[in-house]
């Protein structure tokens, strides 16, 4: 039995899972740095999984948020109803995401296959192009343009990109057979797009435009990807090296829940005794954090009604753009050159819409052709992704009608949400022109423009050609020995600071590099039988093109 992917690496490949279940611990703070109180501003899945740690080594987690706890992994329940969920951010998490599952075990979380086209949970897929539904259960029932499309993908994976070497050795989880294959793909693919790898590869020279075209609308695993065309190929080969466009899971009762759970969970802790994120903060996170400041060997943040509080160290998790906009923010706390990583952060537009349903009427099947009234659905008319919920017989059931990336996206942006199920209804109506989807619709609809939101201004990262840089800029911030005395004690985190950005893994891990660096900074250290990521980068690092 072949040990599963996972995501190790591959620009740092380093086990934060195992690191996570050693018994010996994430490491130790001294005696007199013990409650040390540490601002962590952004309740996402980064924040608090970086909390909820310090917590555990004795510090005094101080957690700011201007919205709502989750950050992008909101869950929101359909008003009147009772637990019909719209994940209206990430709704999709990959088991080889094993740092995330670790909490989401741990937790007690309860998880079930997602409903992806062509996968068994979707039960059946209809994919419309140019006007054409196709109906298919899995890969082998579509036509046969498909299938070369599918073919040209893996072949174009294979040999340009060393699919096969890479993926054998992040089984093995071997660091140094995984550098030596990917850091010249670092410096191949740096400043090349994703559609320059699929018109470049000769398996897909030697086929049509066409395919190409077939495979930005339809793609393979999640869906289309020409959303991504613009963007550097390295992100996406990080996506498919490591799994994570692969046997994806819901999470029941929705991914919210994993901050949250996190936030009232009881531990005993150093210092602190029995206690939980929510206890240490008397039932609720600080307000927005407006200020962060410098003042002398401390960080200042102030939130938004002027109460200033002394920090010997601090952990942003919001969104990097917001360090500039809504957040007034010592320039002397990064230097210029993590200045531009920040600002030059390029974040893709999304869009969902979600209507409830009376029961999951798509399980029924058509008396004449057999198949079911309505699938899992991919096509190039405005829904671009509709999908299906199904909560049981007896159970409302929920529709994804439309889930849009960056211009598709913005065509909704202006939009009510009214004009947006509308639109969408039309749309699907002409693909499934026997079925009234809107009579079974009930209660109110939900829709989201992550670009709309202040607090967030876009779903996630998407980096462009000649953004390696910048991105180990942001990742590696954490390793902060050589900083400068006014820049240490400031850390960043989240997905958008990852090499995988819109994973909760890569927000995961980078909250756990925090985690070290903030331990490394109180005059901590890791345990001898269990080095931390820091203890282990100046073999593992990711290459410097420079």
């Amino acid at each position: 039995m072949p040990k599963p992917i996972t995501a190790f690496g591959p620009d740092f490949p380093f086990a934060y899972d195992d690191w996570l279940n050693n018994q010996a611990g994430l490491g130790s703070v001294p005696q007199d740095k013990l409650g040390t109180e540490v601002a962590i501003i952004g309740a996402g899945v980064s924040g608090m999984v970086a909390a909820y740690e310090l917590m555990k080594l004795g510090l005094k987690p101080v957690i700011y948020e201007s919205g709502r706890m989750g950050g992008r992994l909101r869950s929101v329940e359909f008003p009147n109803s009772h637990g019909i969920i719209a994940e209206m951010g990430g709704m999709r998490f990959p088991e080889s995401s094993t740092t995330l599952f670790h909490y989401i075990n741990k937790l007690g979380i309860k998880t079930r296959p997602f409903p992806n086209p062509l996968t068994a949970a979707a039960g059946s897929t209809i994919i419309d192009l140019a006007g054409e539904p196709v109906y298919a259960e899995t890969i082998d029932d579509l036509p046969p343009i498909y299938k070369e499309v599918a073919i040209a993908w893996q072949s174009a994976l294979e040999t340009q990109a060393h699919l096969i070497e890479l993926q054998a050795a992040i089984r093995q989880r071997d660091a140094s057979v995984i550098k030596k294959y990917w850091d010249p793909l670092v410096r191949e693919w740096d400043n090349r797009t994703f559609y320059d790898f699929l018109a470049s590869a000769p398996s897909f020279k030697k086929l049509s435009f066409r395919h190409r075209e077939i495979f930005g609308q339809v793609g393979f695993g999640t869906g289309g990807w020409d959303s991504d065309f613009r963007n550097t190929m390295l992100e996406i080969l990080r996506v498919v090296l490591t799994g994570l466009d692969d046997n994806q899971q819901l999470i029941v009762g929705g991914a919210e829940q994993i901050p949250r759970l996190l936030w009232q969970r009881t531990i005993k802790a150093p210092y602190h005794g029995e206690c939980s994120l929510e206890s240490l903060h008397g039932g609720a996170t600080r307000a927005a954090a407006k200020k962060i400041k410098r003042s002398g060997d401390k960080i200042t943040v102030t939130d938004q009604y002027n109460n200033t509080q002394y920090f010997e160290a601090a952990l942003a998790t919001c969104q990097s753009w917001l360090l500039t906009t809504s957040i007034d923010t010592d320039e002397t706390l990064f230097s210029q050159e993590n200045w531009m990583a920040l600002d030059r952060t390029s974040y893709m537009q999304s869009s969902k819409t979600w209507v409830m349903v009376d029961k999951p009427f798509w399980k029924d099947r058509d008396p004449i052709t057999k198949r079911k009234r309505m699938s899992m659905t991919l096509t190039d008319r405005i829904t671009r992704g509709t999908y299906l919920f199904d909560n049981g017989d007896d159970q409302p059931g929920a529709i994804c009608l439309t889930y849009t990336w960056m211009a598709d996206a913005m065509k909704m942006l202006p939009l009510p949400v009214e004009q947006r199920v509308e639109l969408a209804l039309s749309a699907l109506e002409k693909i499934y022109p026997d079925v009234n989807i809107r009579q079974h619709i009930i209660g109110q609809p939900i829709t989201i423009s992550w670009e709309a939101d202040p607090h967030f201004l876009g779903a996630f990262k998407g980096a462009l050609p000649g953004h390696y840089r910048y991105n180990r800029r942001m990742f590696t911030h954490f390793m902060q020995a050589k900083f400068p005395k006014e820049q240490k004690g400031i850390f960043i985190a989240g997905d958008d600071v990852s090499w995988t950005p819109g994973w909760a893994e890569g927000a995961v891990q980078t909250g756990l590099n925090a985690v070290w660096g903030i331990t490394q900074h109180l005059g901590g250290r890791s345990a001898d039988e269990n080095l931390g990521p820091g203890d282990l980068f100046c073999e593992r690092m990711p290459v410097h093109l420079d």
